[in-house]
C-alpha cells in the first residue's frame, strides 16, 4: 500500500474532526437541556419548551445580571483597546532591547496563573475599598484582556508600511493626525480582532468574579454558579446556551475579518 500525501492530509482532518468533537460535544449538550419541558436539568421529555428562555426576561435576577455583565463588558473591552492599542504602537516604534521589555510587561498577565491573580486583587482590593464594586470588576476585566489587544495590534503592526507615515510627515502632517488618519485605518482589522477577543475574555471571566464581587456587582457568570450551587434551574443553560452563541458570533466574525484582509 503506497501512502500518498493526500492520505496523511485526510488523516489530520479526521482527527482533528474527531478532537473537536470530542472538546465541544459536552458543552454542547447545554442546547437542547435549554429547550427541556421541566423544571430541573434534563433534555425535553414530551415537547420543547421557551419558557425557561422568557425566565431570562422576567427574572429580575437573570434580566439584571446579563444587563451588568453586557455593560461591564462594553467598558473593559473600550478600556482594553485602548491601553492594548497604545502599548503596542508604542512598543512598534521603541528600539529592539525596550520594545521586548515592553512586550514582556504587557504579556504578563497572561503568564500568572488566574488564581493567583485572583487573591491578589482580593487582597489589594481590601485596603482600596474596591470589593463589590463595578470599578475593581473592569480594572481586574481590562488587566486580563489588554494582552490580547496588544497581540492582536502588534501582528497588524508588522503588516503595516512606515513609509505611509513619513510621507505624510513629510507633508506637514501632526504625529496625532498621522496617527489618527494613517496608522489606525491601516490596521484596523487589528483593532477589532483585539476588541473581540477582549470582549470575549471580560464576557466569561468567573474565577475573579468569585474572589471580588458578592451581591452589589452580580455579572452573569456569577449568577450561574450560584444558580448551580443553590438550585439547578435550567435557566442556567439558556444562559449557557446564549453566552456560546455570542462567543461563537465573535469568533466568527473576528475569523472572517481575518480572512477578508487576507491574515
Amino acid at each position: 500500500m503506497i501512502i500518498t500525501p493526500s492520505f496523511w492530509f485526510r488523516a489530520v482532518v479526521v482527527i482533528a474532526i474527531m478532537v473537536m468533537v470530542y472538546l465541544f460535544l459536552p458543552a454542547l449538550i447545554v442546547i437542547p437541556i435549554s429547550f427541556t419541558d421541566r423544571y430541573y436539568l434534563s433534555l425535553p421529555a414530551k415537547t420543547l419548551s421557551f419558557a425557561h428562555y422568557a425566565a431570562l426576561v422576567t427574572n429580575p435576577m437573570w434580566r439584571d445580571s446579563f444587563l451588568q455583565s453586557a455593560m461591564v463588558s462594553s467598558v473593559s473591552t473600550l478600556l482594553a483597546l485602548t491601553l492594548g492599542s497604545a502599548a503596542a504602537i508604542g512598543a512598534w516604534k521603541m528600539g529592539t532591547r525596550l520594545k521586548s521589555v515592553v512586550r514582556m510587561m504587557a504579556l504578563m498577565p497572561l503568564i500568572v496563573p488566574t488564581i493567583v491573580g485572583a487573591l491578589a486583587y482580593y487582597r489589594l482590593y481590601i485596603h482600596l475599598g474596591l470589593l463589590d464594586t463595578f470599578t475593581g470588576v473592569i480594572i481586574t476585566h481590562v488587566v486580563a484582556a489588554t494582552p490580547f489587544v496588544f497581540i492582536s495590534v502588534s501582528a497588524a503592526l508588522g503588516n503595516f508600511d512606515e513609509r505611509l507615515e513619513h510621507a505624510a510627515r513629510s507633508m506637514g502632517a501632526r504625529p496625532l493626525h498621522v496617527l489618527a488618519r494613517i496608522t489606525l485605518p491601516c490596521i484596523r482589522p487589528g483593532l477589532i480582532s483585539g476588541a473581540i477577543f477582549a470582549f470575549i475574555v471580560s464576557w466569561d471571566e468567573l474565577v475573579v468574579l468569585l474572589f471580588v464581587t458578592t451581591r452589589n456587582v452580580y455579572l452573569l457568570p456569577r449568577a450561574m454558579w450560584d444558580g448551580i450551587n443553590d438550585n439547578v434551574d435550567p435557566t442556567i443553560a439558556c444562559v449557557a446556551t446564549l453566552m456560546i452563541l455570542i462567543t461563537l458570533v465573535c469568533l466568527c466574525t473576528e475569523r472572517w475579518l481575518a480572512h477578508r484582509n487576507g491574515n
